[in-house]
């Protein structure tokens, strides 16, 4: 699938759904990704305006704005999703949105939550999750059959995968998926992947 199917599904989403923070994010990912910077950064703010808890959101609204040159605004957004990335335990978001201070000539703030290595041994963290970035343990039984089943099942923790059903469900509703069509399938894998954030 092109970049622009991909902004052309989730401009479709965010539109049947205004509150619906996943299809913001993706529409503004895409947009970014594909070079079309000043498009992306209201779509990312509709996310934060949303659900300003989602930190993810913070750092590639960031990257928006620093690829518009846009310093101040940038430091103002990371300082904001650090804090918010920290409190919720987001640590992946929360460190790269540290460095990102730091390469703009930033002290990043001093973070609250701290990684509790003494609660984590070889027997219970099997993963570090791709979208908290929390050290976990695998789910007890892979999520769903096939290739990319067996990818989430490696991945993803328990907890952001609840949070994905329940999104999940607002995509086939939103989206008029049938997902018995080869094609609404492959829909709702995409935006499964956005939002569990696993490399495509």
């Amino acid at each position: 699938m092109d970049n622009a199917e991909r902004i052309d599904r989730f401009l479709k989403m965010a539109e049947a759904d205004p509150d619906n923070e996943l299809g913001h994010f993706s529409l503004g990912k895409a947009l970014l990704e594909d070079k079309q910077v000043e498009k992306a950064i209201p779509s990312l703010q509709r996310t934060l305006d949303v659900n300003p808890s989602f930190s993810k959101a913070y750092q590639v609204l960031a990257e928006a704005q620093i690829e518009l040159d846009q310093k101040g605004q940038a430091v103002e957004t990371l300082r904001k999703g650090v804090a918010v990335a920290d409190e919720r335990g987001d640590l992946m978001p929360r460190d790269a949105m540290a460095t990102m201070l730091s390469d703009l000539g930033e002290t990043p703030p001093s973070f609250k939550s701290k990684p509790q290595p003494e609660a984590i041994d070889a027997a219970s963290a099997d993963l570090i999750c791709s979208r908290c970035g929390k050290p976990s343990p695998k789910m007890e039984n892979q999520p769903f059959k096939g290739e990319l089943g067996i990818r989430v099942h490696g991945a993803v923790c328990h907890d952001c995968w609840r949070e994905w059903v329940s999104m999940g469900t607002k995509v086939i509703n939103e989206m008029g998926l049938a997902l018995a069509s080869p094609e609404a399938q492959v829909i709702y894998d995409e935006h499964m992947v956005e939002f569990l954030q696993m490399d495509r």
